[in-house]
């Protein structure tokens, strides 16, 4: 079970960068290791995976329990685990660091290296490292590596890192071809980024020059057994076929969430909502997953054959998930641009983030996912809103006396806001596998 965690100080830090460099520096030494993501980030796993033929995935405190990281990272570890931590590596909940990646390599007990920008900044980095490494017991930090960092300045930087009693292992110059492009929901997707796999080659490359590969691989090997309970698989043989929306504009979907699915019998039917003129034939169900279908309104808009299937197949009872950017694709209007019109409302940007952050939803009515009370951890994070957001359900935030409603919900259909994550409670999904049985389109 080797494996080391790349976590930072804060977000912008360079923690993707750094992780990605890695990826690719151990890929390129016939290593295939495994990818996991602190937290309920979509995008970083996607730039994990485009380094050739790795898998990625995330571990989320918030959704899954100590027992519950432990046997996600066994279950899925490759020949080594890298684990990139979420914002900086005490953020949690509010001002705690509850479910932060501090708990993820505590539970796990998984080596971590921390990534310091050393941009504008000497001495003082001393006063950062020392004070995450002394920060919390139990803490995991074994290392350093020094991002926006140049060779010349190397020497100093390690002597301060040594200063403090913690190893360093190599730095990452700054390049403004190595720079990942934001937008507001964070980075953009890696689809989006021309000539990606040369600039993830370009930074395994510079890792193996200025990182300490070898070492990162001994620290990863002294992390100790993982005592995991690892449940067996249970694979029903009657088939399903479920839609699944994967294009440019929907493309935020947990691959766990997949292989659960996939696991309850469910045969997953990739289609585009941008591009195809229908949903596929003799399916089961659907799932409309979140992204940015607000970049491409118009040709959604355009794609006249694809809203009228899907409005026609969802109304005739098809059972249907659609989360965030799925959600608003099945609302009246989008930015004023006609849509599936499935929920009467209509869909439109504000000027602030309107939801952010864990939340647990609990149904106030029964529905395709389970009986009124239940409950399932779940997240939210979106600037777009909608003037029907729904109310069979009540999300309340973690951490706060914050509750509202939200989701449309009924025996055939959940639709709204918050991205779920079905191993926070199986039940949902087997609930929605068990409906689609009984479809009869």
């Amino acid at each position: 079970m080797s494996r080391i965690m790349i976590s930072g100080t804060n977000s912008g830090c360079g923690k993707t960068t750094v992780t990605c460099a890695v990826l690719a520096a151990l890929k390129a030494r016939g290593i295939t290791p495994t990818a996991f993501k602190c937290g309920p980030d979509y995008i970083d796993p996607m730039f994990h995976r485009s380094v050739s033929g790795i898998q990625a995935y995330n571990l989320d405190p918030f959704f899954l329990n100590g027992d519950g990281l432990r046997s996600h990272l066994a279950v899925h570890a490759g020949g080594m685990s890298v684990i990139e931590g979420a914002m900086g590596y005490y953020d949690g909940i509010a001002a705690t660091d509850e479910a932060s990646a501090y708990t993820v390599a505590r539970e796990t007990q998984t080596p971590v290296v921390l990534v310091v920008s050393a941009r504008g900044a000497g001495a003082s980095l001393g006063a950062v490292v020392e004070g995450f490494a002394r920060h919390r017991p139990e803490n995991q930090i074994a290392g350093v590596i020094f991002n926006d960092a140049s060779e010349s300045r190397y020497a100093d930087l390690l002597q301060i890192a040594e200063s403090t009693g913690i190893r360093a292992y190599g730095y990452m110059p700054r390049k403004e071809q190595w720079e990942l492009p934001s937008r507001h929901l964070g980075l953009l997707t890696a689809g989006e980024i021309g000539g990606i796999k040369e600039m993830l080659l370009s930074l395994g490359q510079q890792a193996e020059q200025s990182v300490d590969i070898d070492g990162l691989i001994t620290l990863a090997q002294t992390a100790p057994p993982l005592h995991a309970i690892i449940k067996a698989e249970c694979f029903q043989t009657a088939k399903k076929h479920l839609a699944v929306a994967r294009d440019e504009a929907f493309c935020f979907i947990y691959e766990e969430n997949l292989e659960l699915l996939r696991e309850l019998g469910c045969e997953l039917i990739f289609f585009s909502p941008l591009h195809n003129k229908s949903l596929p034939e003799n399916i089961n169900g659907l799932y409309l997953c979140g992204g940015y279908p607000e970049l491409h309104v118009k040709a959604l808009s355009d794609n006249k054959s694809m809203l009228e299937s899907i409005r026609r197949t969802v109304y005739a009872g098809l059972p249907t998930i659609a989360e965030c950017g799925g959600f608003l694709y099945l609302n009246e209007t989008l930015d004023g641009a006609p849509m599936c019109g499935v929920i009467c409302g209509a869909a439109f940007e504000t000027k602030k983030l309107q939801r952010f952050g864990y939340i647990t939803l609990t149904a106030d009515r029964d529905n395709l996912l389970c009986k009124a009370g239940g409950q399932i951890h779940a997240h939210e994070f979106h600037y777009w809103d909608s003037s029907l957001p729904g109310d069979d359900f009540t999300a309340k935030k973690a951490g706060r006396e914050i509750s509202y409603p939200c989701v449309h919900a009924t025996d055939t259909l959940y639709a709204g806001f918050p991205h779920l994550y079905f191993p926070a409670n199986p039940a949902f999904a087997e609930n929605f596998t068990e409906r689609m049985a009984r479809y009869e389109g």
